[in-house]
């Protein structure tokens, strides 16, 4: 089995097709609209979902290989094995990233299981071995990871462009960045909220720019 080079592609505008029109083609569309592609969805017909799904390209044509023309991502999930082989053979001549769903042997990328909490994400890949193991194990860590993790990002990121613009001595801003993503900071947000978060990390960063000045 092939071993993968963990990655985040940047899709924002780039043209994505999705050669399939089921529930999940539909799926796969909506997450790539998701990562801001242009998404391009080729298929005869539509599911119901595929039908309503605004700010995307339908194709309503059996696949051809012009449809992939200027795609960075291809994308194939129809219910012929045939097609999809074809699909992927005609993306990786193109030099494009190809994906069979289902089909590890066809792709030249996975889609790893994931849990989005805002800008923190977390994703779990079995290589393909076992995409069930990759689920149950993102279902235990969506459990452990809840929606104070997005808040905690985002509090986060405000206070490092604060600390990165205050702050010249590069060790001292190591240290106020490691300090203010400690877990004691996420407990904080979990029991007293953001506001008295950011009071915390605004008087830790006070301490610290004391010391740099």
């Amino acid at each position: 089995m092939a071993k993968y080079y963990p990655v985040f592609l940047n899709i924002q505008g780039k043209k994505c097709v999705v050669v399939g029109g089921g529930n999940v083609a539909w799926r796969k569309v909506c997450s790539l609209k998701e990562a801001g592609a242009k998404v391009t969805v080729v298929s005869p017909k539509f599911c119901h979902e595929l039908e309503k799904e605004t700010g995307i390209e339908r194709i309503r044509q059996k696949y051809d290989e012009v449809f992939l023309k200027e795609a960075l991502v291809v994308i194939a999930s129809t219910d012929d094995e045939e097609v999809n082989k074809k699909i992927y053979y005609d993306a990786i001549k193109r030099g494009q990233l190809a994906n069979v769903v289902d089909k590890p042997e066809f792709c030249s990328f996975i889609v790893p299981a994931s849990v989005v909490r805002g800008d923190l994400c977390i994703s779990i890949s079995t290589g393909g071995a076992s995409p069930a193991l990759a689920r149950n194990i993102r279902e235990l860590l969506e459990k452990q990871f809840g929606d104070e993790y997005d808040e905690f990002t985002k509090l986060l990121s405000e206070m490092r462009r604060k600390v990165l613009s205050e702050v010249s001595q590069e060790s001292i801003r190591r240290d106020i960045l490691q300090r203010i993503a400690g877990l004691d900071m996420l407990e904080i947000v979990k029991k007293r909220g953001v506001s008295e978060t950011k009071k915390k990390m605004l008087e830790i960063i006070s301490e610290e720019v004391s010391r740099d000045g």
